[in-house]
């Protein structure tokens, strides 16, 4: 059984002490819960990485990165290289969300770069896919799926594609309110790990996480995780407050043990 992942991407959101607060108050509400069984990360923004690690070193929270550049050091102003996440304490980067993609220009070719830059590093990429609502709505969602995944993990090794988390995001759903139906999910990530067996193989595709993202709430969440191929979800807003987040994840634990 594939281990149920939550992970909380803070965001543009939290200062030091804010991020501080948060991250005590999670440590408090979910020291009961076996690392063995789930992945809880949390994805602070760059600022508050090494306070939240220094908070969570001793439990079984697990810390992650909103991002990071391909490169592990050079002249490239305002970038962060896996190296120096590694140094603080990051397991997981976030690679290839789709507001880095809408504002920021994030290609399938540099998100392919950064994967496999973190890959080298040993540290776990939580690698982003999905459509927007005009491609859904011109029935393009597999089409887009396909050449996130072909292109975005392009000539990553049997290995290394095992170490990928993939986050399943349709972009209409993230912030909207607006979540995909459990059929909806279950669909595009079956779709997504049929992709993984054509280009690598069955064992491979059935052994690698994915995880939905889309206006994630503890609302939502059991429904979601009762579907076979969801192993868990990334979550934005409700990953900014203690209640919300740790009921998430509790509520994902009790569903797939």
């Amino acid at each position: 059984m594939r281990k149920t992942i939550i992970a909380g991407n803070w965001k543009m959101y939290k200062t030091i002490s804010e991020a501080i607060e948060l991250a005590n108050g999670l440590k408090r509400e979910l020291f009961k819960l076996d690392a063995q069984d789930i992945d809880i990360v949390l994805c602070p923004p760059y600022t508050a990485l090494s306070e939240v690690s220094e908070v969570i070193a001793d439990s079984n929270l697990k810390l992650g990165a909103q991002d990071c550049f391909f490169k592990d050091e050079g002249a490239f102003t305002g970038e962060i290289s896996p190296l120096m996440l590694k140094d603080v304490g990051v397991k997981f980067v976030i690679i290839g969300h789709s507001e880095r993609r809408q504002y920021f220009g994030e290609t399938n070719e540099s998100i392919n770069k950064k994967t496999k830059a973190v890959l080298r590093h040993n540290l776990i990429p939580i690698v982003c896919v999905g459509e927007t609502e005009e491609e859904r709505e011109r029935g393009l969602t597999f089409q887009v799926l396909d050449d996130h995944i072909r292109n975005g993990l392009k000539d990553l090794t049997e290995e290394q594609i095992g170490q990928v988390v993939i986050a399943y995001e349709p972009v209409w759903a993230i912030g909207t309110g607006r979540t995909a139906t459990s059929t909806q999910a279950q669909e595009a990530q079956r779709y997504i790990r049929d992709l993984l067996a054509k280009f690598y193989n069955k064992e491979i595709a059935e052994s690698i996480r994915i995880q939905y993202g889309g206006s994630v709430k503890p609302e939502n969440i059991v429904e979601l995780m009762q579907e076979p191929d969801v192993d868990g979800a990334l979550v934005g807003g409700a990953s900014l407050s203690v209640d919300s987040f740790a009921a998430i994840v509790k509520r994902a634990n009790e569903v797939k043990k």
